[in-house]
């Protein structure tokens, strides 16, 4: 058990674990409602019809991308300055205050800046992981990232179904509701989060070189297995946009399912993919290992996408759901296997440029999978395939499970690991090191 945990008494962690699983559940819930509405009041203020509409839903999920890229390491960096818990509570009050004035705008211009102000403040998983890595032995932080997965896939099955019901009533309604949860998770922290990061384990300073999302990926760099696994983290979050981007229309354009079987649809996965994080990656990781959950993990997620790329029938396709769940077996072991690489001080960086590579792959993964979906349908294709797509996202982490087998190939075993001095130090390269 390494000595980054042993902060917090056994009690003081628990409580703390399961405020965190709460902040990313009540946050993933206050995202997912709002998502049903959130096109149509575009719409409403935007004018001109769905067209028009639909460009500008383009250009506020790419807005939110790129806030989202530039503004994670920074939060990273506070909290390995001023600890977690400030930043935290801050982010979380940000979330409050951003849904109150999108339920009050009356503009397209004042809610676009409220949603790039919601970009900024939604950084919070950052500090949420770094956290967990604080508190959580070496041995248990892959099931505990497991847990955290079940958090988001809890918030995806209630968040779009509770937003649809409350924007039948009122298209605003949903926007106060999430201004109530992210209020009430802000109230619930100040009074129960204690902090993760002790004073003497801080960095001494804030240094804004490093806050910056190339400047955070910098810290990649220093440690060759961080490098390579950062290359698969990206991949698996450009692979996994081909389901935001195109599966809607792939399902009705394949299969002629409506909104509500796709409505269905999305909560089975919702429901499958929080089940295998919260349930099987912490029995499976300590009985196999993390490096053979992590290929397995991702030999699955190929398997689901060609599957469900190759499938005529939409029965074939929903086959495919249940082995796309056993992917999110993938992400814990990534996670835990970079914490363990990387400095205490560091923890906060890390997290950022981890979520810094999530939302530089959203800046640009929606457009590639949508014009590859139009080209698979279009005249112009060599052959029919309307699954392209997915067949492209299989293939992207084919390429990130070779990756990930090489540069885990020599990872130490964890109790090896947990004798270490240090979690970082021993493992970093020089800055000028060409890996």
């Amino acid at each position: 058990m390494d000595s980054t945990h042993t902060v917090l008494s056994d009690t003081r962690r628990r409580a703390a674990v399961a405020f965190i699983f709460v902040t990313v559940f009540l946050d993933i819930l206050a995202f997912g409602i709002i998502i049903p509405v959130l096109p149509h009041l575009i719409e409403q203020l935007a004018g001109g019809g769905v067209a028009r509409a639909a460009w500008w839903v383009g250009v506020f999920s790419t807005v939110f991308a790129i806030v989202q890229f530039a503004f994670s390491p920074v939060q990273g960096a506070l909290s390995d300055r001023f600890g977690r818990r400030p930043v935290i509570l801050i982010s979380n009050l940000g979330l409050a205050v951003d849904f109150v004035v999108l339920a009050l705008a009356p503009s397209l211009w004042l809610l676009f800046v409220s949603r790039t102000l919601l970009g900024m403040t939604a950084a919070s998983f950052t500090t949420a992981n770094a956290y967990i890595a604080d508190i959580t032995p070496k041995e248990k932080r892959a099931a505990a990232y497991g847990v955290l997965g079940g958090a988001f896939g809890l918030g995806f099955i209630m968040g779009p179904g509770l937003g649809g019901f409350l924007g039948d009533i009122s298209l605003r309604l949903p926007f106060w509701v999430a201004a109530g949860l992210a209020s009430c998770n802000f109230l619930y922290g100040l009074l129960i989060l204690p902090e993760s990061l002790p004073k003497e384990r801080r960095t001494p300073r804030f240094e804004l070189h490093s806050a910056h999302p190339l400047g955070s990926l910098k810290l990649l760099r220093r440690y060759p297995q961080v490098l390579g696994l950062g290359i698969v983290m990206f991949l698996v979050y450009l692979a996994h946009y081909v389901l935001q981007t195109t599966f809607v229309l792939y399902a009705d354009y394949r299969y002629h399912w409506g909104p509500q079987a796709v409505g269905f649809v999305l909560m089975l996965v919702g429901a499958c993919d929080g089940s295998v994080q919260a349930f099987l990656t912490g029995r499976l990781t300590p009985r196999f290992g993390e490096r053979r959950v992590l290929l397995a993990g991702l030999l699955c997620g190929v398997g689901a996408f060609l599957l469900m790329g190759l499938a005529s029938r939409g029965w074939v396709f929903l086959v495919g759901i249940p082995l796309m769940a056993l992917w999110s077996l993938a992400g814990p072991p990534i996670q835990a296997i970079m914490t363990h690489q990387v400095d205490p001080s560091e923890q906060g960086r890390l997290q950022g440029a981890i979520t810094s590579l999530g939302s530089f792959a959203g800046i640009f993964g929606p457009y590639l999978f949508a014009q590859v979906f139009a080209f698979s349908i279009s005249d112009a294709a060599p052959w029919h395939l309307p699954g392209l797509a997915f067949v492209l996202s299989a293939a992207l982490l084919v390429v990130g499970t070779v990756i990930a087998a090489r540069v885990t190939a020599h990872t130490r075993p964890l109790a090896e690991a947990a004798d270490a001095p240090t979690v970082g130090a021993p493992r970093a390269l020089p800055d000028d090191s060409s890996h």
